[in-house]
């Protein structure tokens, strides 16, 4: 069975090479106003709370991790009572590696992994865009098997500590991304799929790109009427059915043309335009490039590097 979910976090190969751990004693706060990259948090021991100017107060608890796809005007503070005062404006670099906030010498009651992550893939927006604003996940068997590893490699010394930790990070996005999340209001493609009468049609334009989908024929499949339907989907994932499949195809065709594996033609037809005419035109306003110049663009670039993450918590 087609899975849309896993099918976008492939097309934009997520990664998390940017990562520190962070220990809190007493009584700390934290605010970032933005954030370049989706920013997650991976608490190992004890407790932080969190908040956005979407969200309400959140307790984020050890063995829990949450992802914030896009990370505007964002607090995070101490599980004990806090104030303005205890405002961290830069970290204390730590002399084993690491970062400190609140106390400097008083007794660890909070360890966390947090970072960026980045997506090699030029589409970052369109997962930020289908995800809720915060992905909270909460008492997963598989995920707490993850968070025990990287709790053990984050604390130790062995040889090739970055390397596993990067590895381990992405495989929990990755894990966090398809499981259960708390879902919130917020409209997305985890809210749209969670509908089973939604997921049908959803399924049904990722596994068939090229077919010459309509409104009525999505209904159709979803068991709904026409305007029942649209209203479903547009409330769930926020966007109309129709804007859904040309953001879903274009991101194909992308793919594809990065690729180089097939003509301009014969990616036109794989994402359902009738012809490479159309197909370029479409893509030109989307893109602002045509296909043949942005799959020479993208041949041309040099493999992307891995920045410095300068911060902690930020």
């Amino acid at each position: 069975m087609t899975d849309p979910l896993a099918q976008i976090v492939g097309l934009l190969q997520p990664g998390a090479p940017f990562s520190k751990c962070v220990t809190g004693s007493g009584a700390w706060r934290v605010r970032r106003t933005q954030s370049p990259n989706p920013y997650y948090v991976a608490v190992l021991k004890g407790s932080l709370r969190y908040r956005d100017h979407q969200s309400g107060e959140v307790i984020v608890n050890a063995g829990d991790f949450i992802l914030i796809p896009s990370a505007q005007d964002f607090m995070m503070w101490s599980d004990v009572p806090s104030s303005d005062n205890d405002m961290v404006i830069d970290p204390v670099i730590l002399p084993g590696g690491g970062y400190r906030v609140g106390s400097v010498d008083g007794p660890v009651d909070m360890r966390a992994l947090v970072g960026y992550c980045i997506f090699q893939s030029d589409d970052a927006t369109l997962l930020s865009s289908l995800l809720p604003e915060l992905v909270v996940v909460r008492g997963e068997y598989r995920l707490a098997m993850l968070m025990q590893l990287l709790g053990d490699e984050a604390g130790g010394s062995k040889p090739g500590r970055e390397v596993v930790l990067q590895h381990l990070l992405e495989v929990l996005l990755i894990e966090a991304l398809r499981s259960t999340v708390e879902l919130g209001d917020a409209p997305g493609l985890l809210r749209g799929l969670s509908d089973d009468r939604l997921a049908v049609a959803i399924r049904g334009m990722h596994a068939r790109p090229e077919r010459g989908w309509t409104v009525v024929e999505l209904a159709r499949q979803a068991a709904l009427s026409r305007s029942g339907f649209h209203e479903r989907f547009q409330s769930a994932v926020g966007m109309a059915p129709m804007e859904y499949l040309k953001v879903w195809r274009l991101a194909l065709a992308k793919d594809l043309l990065r690729k180089r594996e097939a003509s301009v033609g014969e990616i036109a037809r794989q994402v359902g335009y009738r012809s490479s005419s159309a197909f370029s035109v479409a893509f030109t306003r989307e893109v602002g490039v045509s296909p043949a110049r942005y799959a020479r663009d993208m041949h041309a670039l040099p493999g992307m590097a891995a920045g410095e993450f300068e911060g902690a918590i930020a």
